[in-house]
């Protein structure tokens, strides 16, 4: 199964038959809870508020929405409405989380505790999945959010995060670009030695269940007729399901040009953890966060 974009995600999340459960830290924030109670109305998930209750009930009021006292958790601060929504998932209670107003190293801190955390032993890495006018489906960038200078291993657990989050959202052999600026490996070009690399892991078998090839530029990427041009063959050329950046940096650059010059929509979440972790900025759009619940909820096994 591929998605073409994300009205075809909504209703496979509608489909399934389960409405997950997803536990809102620092919920007293007005663009979450219009996300969270839009998810709620289209059957995507129902909502467990952490937080400031007096606050969370005002601006349910406000937004002229109603939910059962038991779903609101009162809590002293931000610290502990984290460590409150990482219970509820060990104690499952709750099938994912997501960040309200708090600041994300608050969130994070909880969530990688070594007692009572979410770890898993794998990197934890930024997820974005982008609907973009000119292209035929859904893709994925990553990372633009979590890991700031990959090694070569980190690269390989990034790839890894994005491939069986997409076989959990019911993809088969998911197509990878390792992007950097040229098509062959130049040792004086960091980023095109670790996609040779990753390529050849790929290959042996060490990467599997996807088709990775890198180094390979964005442009060849994304257009069949750039590739033929260069007389560059490949089975991602045109067909790219994941797109790996060098660097947070150009991950960062390259999501925001998607949305703010492309005209794409973007939902993001952290992969890694026991549960899918919606992340998004404290200033995104009510329909960025909604997104980012449809995406959480379609890979929460």
């Amino acid at each position: 199964m591929v998605f073409k974009n994300f009205e075809e995600l909504i209703k496979k999340v509608q489909n399934s038959g389960s409405k997950k459960i997803a536990a809102v830290v620092a919920a007293q924030d007005e663009h979450t809870l219009q996300a969270v109670f839009k998810a709620r109305k289209d059957n995507i998930a129902e909502p467990v508020l952490i937080g400031n209750k007096s606050k969370i009930k005002e601006i349910l009021s406000n937004l002229k929405e109603d939910l059962d006292d038991s779903s609101i958790i009162d809590v002293e601060d931000d610290a502990s409405a984290a460590a409150k929504a990482v219970e509820l998932v060990n104690s499952n209670k709750a099938d994912f989380i997501m960040k309200g107003k708090i600041q994300t190293a608050d969130l994070l801190k909880a969530v990688v505790n070594k007692e009572h955390g979410l770890r898993t032993g794998k990197v934890m890495s930024h997820f974005v999945i982008n609907e973009i006018p000119n292209y035929h489906k859904l893709i994925v960038t990553t990372d633009g959010g979590m890991m700031m200078y990959p090694n070569v291993d980190e690269k390989k657990q990034i790839i890894e995060n994005a491939v069986n989050t997409l076989i959990d959202m019911g993809y088969e052999k998911p197509k990878v670009a390792v992007l950097a600026a040229v098509e062959k490996v130049n040792p004086k070009m960091p980023e095109s030695v670790d996609a040779g690399l990753l390529k050849e892991m790929n290959q042996k078998g060490e990467i599997k269940n996807c088709i990775v090839e890198g180094p390979i530029s964005y442009d060849l990427t994304m257009s069949k007729e750039s590739a033929e041009i260069k007389g560059y063959s490949s089975p991602v050329v045109g067909d790219a399901d994941v797109l790996i950046v060098p660097n947070i940096t150009a991950g960062n650059i390259l999501g925001k040009a998607l949305v703010f010059s492309a005209g794409g929509k973007m939902a993001g979440f952290i992969v890694g953890a026991k549960v899918p972790i919606v992340l998004t900025s404290r200033g995104a759009s009510a329909e960025e966060k909604y997104l980012s619940l449809v995406l959480s909820a379609s890979a929460v096994k």
